[in-house]
């Protein structure tokens, strides 16, 4: 990361990676999780794509979302200590599942 002017982003993003995949792990065990990790636009960004099934039952996906958001709470005060931006989402094709980011700002 001092390639790019990062050193100091080596601890918000490990932890950020760390959170990221430990929960969507947690959400869906067993299945395979891709991590992108990229230095574009004076910014760090993180995002886990899981596999996660899209919940077709409306009450079921809100309360999912809502968990999923509760189990991040201590990336979400890490991410916003920094002046970053994080968020989730249903996965955009080719991906499936759940996207979560995290933007850290250099």
């Amino acid at each position: 990361m001092s390639t790019y002017g990062l050193r100091s982003h080596g601890w918000p993003a490990t932890l950020a990676v760390t959170e990221l995949i430990a929960v969507n792990a947690a959400l869906t065990p067993g299945r395979e999780l891709y991590l992108s990790l990229r230095h574009r636009d004076d910014a760090l960004r993180l995002v886990v794509w899981d596999q996660h099934p899209r919940h077709a039952d409306p009450d079921t996906l809100a309360l999912c979302e809502v968990r999923r958001r509760r189990a991040l709470w201590l990336l979400a005060a890490v991410v916003d200590d920094w002046g970053g931006d994080w968020g989730v989402g249903e996965a955009r094709p080719p991906h499936q599942g759940v996207k979560s980011w995290v933007l850290l700002p250099q």
